[in-house]
Parts: C-alpha cells; structure tokens; sequence
C-alpha cells in the first residue's frame, strides 16, 4: 500500500493498564452506504476507553476478547469522503460525531474514521475542534437520561457528580428545560456548578445526602441523574413514585417506593447531537495531548481530579508509542 493508503492509529493490544496502548498502521478506511469518513482532528479521552482497554468490559460480557481492540468514541474533524444515498453531508464539512459501538478493531483514536451518519452532526460553530469533541457522548448521555426522566418544567432534579462532564451538561441542560436542580458537588466546584444552573449545591461528601437534599426540598425532588454510581443514596432523595437514572452500569437500585429506576444506556443520535451542538453548551477541556501520549491521558484521567476532559490529536509523523511490530 502506499502511504495516502495508510493510517496511523492508537489500539489496545490485548487489555491491561495503559502500557498496552500502541500506535500501528492500518489501511485508511472506506466509508460505505449511508456512511461518512471524518479525517480526525481530536478525539476525546473517556472512563469508557479506561474500560474498554482494562478488559473490564469483557469481564462484564460486553465485549469479545480481541487481539487488538480500537479505542476512542468521540470525535471532531472534516469529512473528506461520503458513502453511496449520504446526501446531507459533503466533503470539506466540520462535523462531531459518535461512535456506540464497542467491539471494533478501530475507534476515534486514528487519522480516519468511519460513522454512519446518523452519528454525526455539523460542529458547534466558533470552538475549537478539541473543544467541540468534548460534546457527543458526554452531552447525549445527560440528554438521554433527561429524558429517561421524564420531568416537567418546574420539577425538581439532583445531579450526583455535577461538576464532572456528563454531570455538568446535565446541571446546564436542566436549567435550561425549566428543572430546579440541586447539583451535589464539591466545595472547590460550587462556583462552577451554580454558574451551569444550579439553584442549590449539597456537598460531594456528606454523610446523610438524602437528609441535606430534603431539607431543600421537603418530601424529596422529583427526580435523581445519578453520575456518580451512588445507587441507594441517590435513590433516598427521591419522592414516592419519583424517578432515577444511573448513567453507571451495575448501579442501579431496586425502584423503592414506586420509583421509577433505569440505566441509562448511550446510543448514538446525529439529530439530538445536531440539537446540542446549536446549544451554546460550556465546553470543558481539561488539556490536549497529540495521540502518540495517549497513555499518558489513560494515566490522567484515571488519576482522577479533572474538570473537563482531556482531548487527543493528530500529531505529525509516527506517534512516540512504541508501533506495532
């Protein structure tokens, strides 16, 4: 092959820490019907490529054991090939996308990638492509499970975690649909957390956090989007025949007291990813790393302590992860 015909992207080979991330070259990928190619310009660090290159996912009968196992599910870049019947994108277009799948060779950590189109979106207009991949999963998981919850404006909402990514996009989408919304978050992020749309904040760390949420709100809020995995304690907070989302799998409490209980679950959706791009929605970047530090993003991230996310681009010649041999 030449080498227009090749790509460098970052894979786990096998699954262990972040030492298993390697950079190879593969055949640039072709988009087929009803799909598009995006050329990569960042592509977001997640908890799920954390899991996806551990082996946790596997263990939990998500996924297949691979060899060699792509990593990455956000994406910002350009569309530089469209696939047979794609009408509403062309060549040259700045787009967003996502990919929801998890057992595949490739993912976002590449030069290319291919998405079906309704993944994608156009980007966010006036952000940086770093900022704007911060947007696919994050947003559409706070947006999914808002609607999992079904509230009406003027409802009352607890966010767990709110001043993490899905946990802020949730907090500011809230507000924005009318919600009162207490935020739980730490004392260093109450700030941040109001500025998103917080009418109140209780404390990351408190030992009763249904007694503090319902001395705000006698008899307990409407509705509970639970970031941070705390199941039951969350759940307390809740009214009678109330509602809750876990974005965490394997934390979902049994619906007490008629409450409606669901694990939310992210699908890609181009439409409701166009929705959010026209938001004007606070985008956080932690820091960009170009792709050959990947595993010192994997490292970051799991050390936990970031506002926003960490993004990965494209950085000329070969990546400084040791290639495939």
């Amino acid at each position: 092959m030449t080498a227009e015909e090749l790509m460098w992207a970052v894979v786990a080979r096998g699954h262990g820490g972040s030492e298993v991330l390697e950079s190879v070259r593969v055949p640039v990928p072709e988009p087929g019907a009803g799909q598009v190619r995006i050329r990569v310009e960042a592509a977001t660090v997640q908890p799920v490529d954390l899991a996806t290159r551990s082996g946790a996912l596997v263990e939990a009968g998500l996924m297949a054991v691979r060899e060699r196992t792509g990593i990455g599910w956000d994406v910002a870049g350009v569309i530089d090939r469209v696939g047979a019947g794609v009408r509403v994108f062309t060549p040259g277009q700045r787009v967003i996308g996502l990919r929801d799948l998890l057992d595949v060779s490739l993912g976002a950590y590449a030069e290319h990638l291919v998405l079906d189109a309704t993944a994608v979106a156009a980007a966010p207009a006036g952000v940086s492509a770093a900022a704007a991949a911060t947007l696919p999963l994050n947003g559409l998981t706070a947006l999914q499970s808002l609607d999992l919850l079904g509230l009406a404006e003027g409802d009352t909402v607890l966010v767990t975690g709110a001043a993490g990514a899905v946990g802020g996009f949730a907090v500011e989408l809230a507000d924005r649909r009318g919600l009162r919304v207490i935020a739980q978050a730490g004392p260093g992020d109450e700030t941040c957390v109001r500025d998103l749309g917080a009418a109140w904040v209780v404390g990351r760390d408190v030992s009763d956090l249904a007694a503090d949420v319902r001395r705000l709100v006698p008899g307990g809020v409407d509705g509970a989007l639970d970031t941070a995995g705390l199941g039951v304690r969350a759940l307390a907070a809740v009214r009678t025949r109330g509602a809750y989302v876990t974005v965490v799998g394997g934390s979902a409490p049994l619906p007490l007291r008629g409450i409606r209980v669901h694990q939310q679950w992210i699908s890609a959706d181009g439409a409701a990813l166009a929705e959010l791009a026209a938001m004007d929605l606070t985008l956080r970047v932690a820091g960009v790393l170009p792709f050959g530090r990947a595993a010192e993003a994997h490292d970051r991230l799991a050390a936990g302590g970031l506002r926003g996310r960490l993004v990965l681009v494209p950085s000329q010649g070969v990546p400084s992860l040791v290639p495939s041999q």
